[in-house]
């Protein structure tokens, strides 16, 4: 919790990602902040991949 972190989602078009601040992950949700304040709620079996990345500069 409280890393940067981007995930990829399957989604019935696709693939989504998202990048923010891993706020939680209880329950099989995932909730990831994005910088513009919005949460991500992410269902653990959709993840297809994930990763902490570094933080933003500037």
């Amino acid at each position: 919790m409280g890393k940067r972190v981007t995930t990829r989602r399957r989604v019935p078009e696709g693939f989504r990602d998202a990048v923010g601040v891993l706020e939680f992950w209880r329950d099989g949700t995932l909730g990831v902040r994005r910088r513009d304040g919005s949460l991500v709620e992410i269902a653990e079996d959709t993840l297809a991949a994930a990763r902490i990345v570094p933080e933003r500069r500037g």
